[in-house]
């Protein structure tokens, strides 16, 4: 028997005795890094639009997709009246039917990119962030976690221009 589907992130995370927040969001079709801190300075440095962080999304879509829909990805997408910035769009592998992109996003919008393909007539069938900024997800599987260390907390801080 499977375990219930959690409700919130947290649900993952029961033996963290510390309060922890999720610095940026994943809808609830959407799996991958997600960073939890108790630490507000570092939180606003990672979540201020100024500081841009790239984040590295693997996408697959159906059924799938020519230069135009590449080119209307990476230049921008209207997207509640404002168009999206810029991204960086890759076609990875493509099957009949089936592409799998990756995209480096600088902007966080509410299910971004997922209004961005479903603009083009895409349907997105599965959606992973793999990186933000100089962190990767790696071989971290599904529902774990790992805490980060010393090292890569300073360097996302001082990518931010943070002063130590």
């Amino acid at each position: 028997m499977l375990p219930p589907f959690p409700k919130t992130v947290m649900d993952l995370i029961p033996d963290v005795k510390e309060r922890v927040y999720p610095v940026g969001r994943l809808d609830r079709d959407s799996e991958g890094l997600l960073i939890l801190t108790n630490d507000g300075v570092f939180t606003n440095c990672m979540t201020h639009p100024s500081h841009e962080y790239s984040k590295v999304y693997r996408v697959t879509v159906r059924p799938g997709v020519n230069d135009e829909i590449l080119n209307n990805l990476r230049t921008g997408i209207e997207l509640d009246g404002k168009k999206t910035a810029p991204a960086e769009v890759t076609v990875l592998t493509q099957e009949e039917g089936r592409v799998v992109l990756e995209f480096i996003i600088h902007e966080g919008r509410n299910r971004e990119i997922r209004r961005m393909c479903e603009s083009q007539g895409l349907e997105v069938a599965r959606l992973k962030r793999t990186a933000i900024g100089s962190l990767k997800l790696g071989m971290l599987g599904q529902g774990k976690y790992r805490e980060l260390s010393e090292q890569e907390v300073k360097k996302l801080l001082r990518s931010a221009g943070h002063k130590e």
